[in-house]
Formats: structure tokens, sequence, C-alpha cells
């Protein structure tokens, strides 16, 4: 039934609108409501999915609006050539702004936002060429033939289907390898970087895409409503559209249309009733709006969307398909890693100091020492999250000192991390799917097509395998946030193996295992060193580490200090005082 659900709604949309009885008002409600509902599920995908909070929507509703009025006004130009405009010109305008805007981050994103959004209403109100405050009229309505498309009825069901294409394409976009990496912006962004998400592009995606959804309402808005001025497309407007989002539930595509029906209606209620009841008139809606919205927040936080409709969870049917490329065999007895001399300090602070070892093929080395000692530093380092102050890092005999945590990641390094980074609201095998982000290749548009299911059925396929091999292929379709901490770590190592790594690096992969899990994980470090992986383990767990590895390396206060077989080690004199600890 799911599958078939876009006909349903689009026949819905044919029939709807010319029920009898259908009063004229509530045509006209929900001609809005439809349109704000595709700004608004841009919105979701930017703010509530990816993270990032733009207060620039209604901006790039206007650039689609303004575009079509100014074409079909003055130029005699098609109103429906007029939406192909609306859209190149607001993600023209997406990926100027956005060029300068994303290199924010949290609420100084938000500020630049707001910034843009007041700054473009004062253009547009202050040119002739835009028509000042008084905006543009006359604008041609939309017209099939000799028919014009002027009747209020006719008009809901082309936006009502334009909404049902906006969602379904959305929706494919979420369903996909980009959609993956946006949604790891929030909360998982360094992690994704780390399996070769280009976080940059991603994000300027998400943005754009919101972008042109808000050029596709405006560019219905202003064939709808006939004339255009800057009112509707400032500052208020965007955080009228930015409470749909949160009212209705900005994690959620169908959130959307929630929160836009609601508050499209309840603010038209009440601006009805309140002056009946006060007996006056004013802008009391806006105060009791406030009040409901602060009260729908204390009970559901996330918005209405996940509270009225718990849906049952979603199991992805992994079919069979043709394995993913892989990396090339190891033949080389070189190292596979080597550090010389690396070394970073933090101002005064000296966290690594002239670090130097190696990492063979088929073999597992511990890093290991007291908390402090530099080793998760060491890490961030290798990997590109950190640049080094001093020393250099070879993969292969090539440098890869300088190179992007994407880049890195590219020549088959993955990793997991000291504190857990899954992306929360993503089942188990999705965020293992992100690490095979790199073996992907299909772009936004063949997703929003659908024409990726192939690649992705492989992606999942790989998942669902590593899933298999950590011993967790019973969770697969659980939130991965549900899991307890040992687990969570262990679906970390999924996604690292989906990379098809050639170096392994696992960051206290045992914490929080119990002791069958912890045999279990050395059990499947040693068939990983069978297959030439090379493995550098970062673990406090003496009892774990002496049993598994084959040589180690012991730090203090971010120096080196001794390295050998584990045996040799462990009797070391320095490496008892410093670390084991002395009767």
């Amino acid at each position: 039934m799911m599958r078939f659900w876009p006909v349903l709604a689009l026949l819905a949309c044919a029939v709807l609108p010319w029920t009898p009885g259908l009063p004229v008002f509530w045509v006209s409600l929900l001609n809005y409501i439809g349109i704000s509902s595709i700004l608004v599920v841009g919105l979701v995908v930017l703010t509530g999915i990816g993270g990032m909070t733009s207060f620039a929507q209604a901006s790039f509703m206007g650039f689609g609006a303004y575009a079509s009025a100014i074409l079909s006004t003055r130029y005699g130009v098609s109103p429906w050539l007029g939406l192909p405009a609306a859209i190149l010109v607001s993600a023209l305008g997406a990926a100027a702004i956005g060029a300068v805007t994303l290199r924010l981050r949290g609420h100084y994103l938000a500020l630049g936002t707001m910034a843009v959004s007041v700054s473009l209403y004062y253009l547009v109100a202050n040119l002739d060429f835009f028509g000042r405050n008084d905006g543009l009229s006359t604008i041609p309505p939309l017209q099939i033939g000799s028919y014009r498309l002027t009747d209020g009825r006719v008009f809901l069901t082309l936006v009502w289907a334009m909404l049902v294409a906006v969602v379904v394409a959305t929706n494919n976009l979420l369903d996909s390898r980009l959609g993956r990496a946006i949604r790891a912006l929030r909360g998982g962004a360094l992690a994704a970087s780390s399996f070769g998400v280009n976080t940059t592009q991603v994000r300027m995606l998400a943005f754009v895409h919101a972008a042109i959804l808000a050029a596709i309402a405006g560019w219905l808005y202003a064939h709808l409503q006939r004339s255009v001025n800057p009112t509707p497309f400032g500052l208020f407007a965007s955080i009228e559209y930015m409470l749909m989002a949160v009212f209705g539930g900005a994690g959620y595509v169908g959130g959307a249309i929630l929160g836009a029906l609601l508050v499209t209606a309840i603010n038209d209620l009440l601006q009805d009733w309140l002056p009946k009841l006060l007996g006056q008139r004013g802008n009391y809606e806006t105060i009791v709006f406030g009040v409901i919205l602060l009260a729908v927040l204390q009970v559901a936080p996330e918005g209405l969307w996940p509270h009225i409709f718990r849906g049952r969870v979603r199991r992805r049917v992994i079919v069979d398909a043709p394995p993913l490329d892989r990396r090339p065999h190891v033949t080389s007895d070189a190292p596979i890693l080597a550090v010389e001399h690396l070394a970073k300090r933090f101002g005064g602070l000296v966290a690594v100091n002239d670090l130097s070892f190696t990492v063979a093929k088929g073999e597992i080395v511990g890093l290991i020492g007291p908390n402090g000692a530099g080793k998760s530093t060491s890490f961030n380092l290798i990997t590109g999250v950190a640049a080094p102050s001093a020393g250099a890092v070879a993969l292969f005999g090539q440098p890869i000192t300088g190179l992007s945590p994407r880049a890195i990641a590219g020549h088959g390094v993955a990793r997991s991390f000291q504190h857990v980074k899954l992306v929360p609201g993503m089942s188990v095998i999705e965020n293992v799917a992100i690490g095979a982000h790199l073996r992907g290749q299909a772009g936004a548009l063949v997703a929003i097509c659908r024409q990726d299911r192939g690649e992705e059925a492989r992606i999942f396929a790989e998942a669902a395998h590593q899933l298999a091999r950590v011993g967790l292929a019973g969770l697969a379709d659980r939130p991965a946030d549900s899991l307890a901490l040992g687990q969570q770590r262990v679906v970390e190592i999924a996604r690292a193996l989906c990379l098809d790594p050639v170096l392994l690096l696992l960051d206290e992969p045992a914490a929080g295992l119990r002791h069958a899990e912890k045999a279990e994980l050395a059990a499947l470090l040693r068939r990983l060193r069978g297959e030439n992986v090379a493995i550098l383990l970062v673990e406090h767990d003496m009892e774990f580490v002496m049993g598994l590895v084959d040589r180690l390396v012991v730090m203090d206060f971010g120096t080196k200090l001794a390295e050998g077989p584990a045996e040799q080690v462990r009797r070391d004199p320095a490496v008892i005082e410093a670390y084991l600890g002395v009767a």
C-alpha cells in the first residue's frame, strides 16, 4: 500500500477540491497551506535533518516569485517558463549566499541568514526594478491553451500535486547515500567526513535544495496572488515558516505539512475569533499562538508529527546484489602506516611529542598509556582531523600529512572514536552504510529520480554483511541511539569495515563490552589480521590488549615511553611505574 501512496495522493488532489459544499474560503486557505508546505519541506531537510538553522527561506521564495513575475509582466514570458527561471535564480542565489553563510556554525549561521533576509528585504523595497514597496501587479495567471487557471479549485489541484511531487522527490533524496550524508551533518559531521563525506558540498546541497523548494512555492504564490510585494518575503515570514517546521516536527517531511496546516489554520481562526471574544481588534493572535506553541513544545519538543503518527519501525529488505568493488590486496611488505617524529602543541601544552612507530599489513599494534597520554590526539593527527605541529604521517610510503579526513579515508583509512559518533534518529544499518559512502557514485539528481536503487542495494548488502560479521545482524533496523554503549561501539567497527580499509584505527573498542563480546571482538580482529588489514588499537583493558596485539607502543605525557612485544613491554620497569602501577 505504501508504494502507491503518491498515486493515491494525486487522485485525492484531483478529486477533493471539487467536493460538493467545500467553502471557497477553505479552498483559498488550502492553497496557502499547500504553498507553505512546499517551502517548509525544504526547511525540514535543511534545519530539522541537516542541522542548519536558516531564516532566509522566505527570501528564496521571493527570488522565485519576483523572477517569474518580472519575466511574465515585463517581457511576456510564459508563466510556465517562469518556473525553471525561478528555480535557477533561487539556486544561484542560494549558492552565492551559502558560499558565505555556510562557513558559519550554530547560532552564527542563524544570525547570518537573518542579516541576509533583512538586507534583501530593504534592497527590494527600495529599487524601482522591483516596484519598491508597492511591488508588481497584474501578473498573468497560469494558462493551459486558452484555459486560465483562475479558479481556486483548479489551482488547489496544481498546488497539492506539486506538493506530492516535492515530497516524493525529497524522500527519494533522503533515502540515498547523499541523504544519509545530510542526516549525518546533525551530530555526526566529524564521523561523516572521516568516511569520505564532503561535508561542505553536502551542506550546500541541503541549502540549495531548500532554496529550490522555496522558489517553487514563490512561483505558485505569484501566479495565485497575481501580485507580489516585499512583505511576504521578509524576516517575519521566515520566522513563521520556521515555526511551522518546529510545530509539525522539524525532523519529519510529513511534519512540514502538518505544521503548515495547523499554524495557518490556527492563526486564521484566532484572527476571526479573538476580536469577537475580546470586543476589540489587535494582534492578539500572535500572543495566543505563542502560548500555544510553548505548550506544545513542553509536551512534544520534537513537534507533533512523531506523537500523532507513531509508525512501525521501517524494516529494510536486503536483496541479493553484486558486491561493491574492493581495494587491491596489499602485496608489499613495506609498512602500511609510518608515523615519524609526530608532534602536536596547543599553545604551551604538548599533547604529542616526537612520536614515531610503524604498522605493517596483517599486524595489530596497541597504542596504550594513561588517560591524557595523547593517544586520541595521535589518532586525530593520523586521520587528518587535526594538523600536526611537526612530523609526518605516511601511508604506503606516500605522505598524507595535511590531507583532509575525507582524502585520507579515500586512501583506505577507517576509524572509530573514543566517544561514539553515530547519527541519532537513523537505524543501525543506515549508520553502517555511511561507511560505504566513497564506494558509491550516485548524485542528487539520480537519487531524486530514484535511479540509484541498484547502487543502494549493493551498499546495504555490504552494510548487512558487515553487521553480520560483528554479530549485530539482528539489530539492523533498531534506532542506533537505542543500543547499549558497547553495542554502539561495535556498530562503529561495522561502519569502519564498510569502507573496505587497509588500515583500521580503533579507539577503545572494547569499552562497555561484556566478556563474551570482547572474545568475539578479538576473534574478529584476528580474522582481519589474517586478511592483511593493519590495525592500530587504543585500549585500556590490558587483559584484552595483551592477548591480542603483536606489538605495543606505550605513551606517557605525549611521548613514546616504550615499544615492543606485549610480554616485553609488560615487564618494562618504566611502563610498570607510569601505567600499570607498582605495589
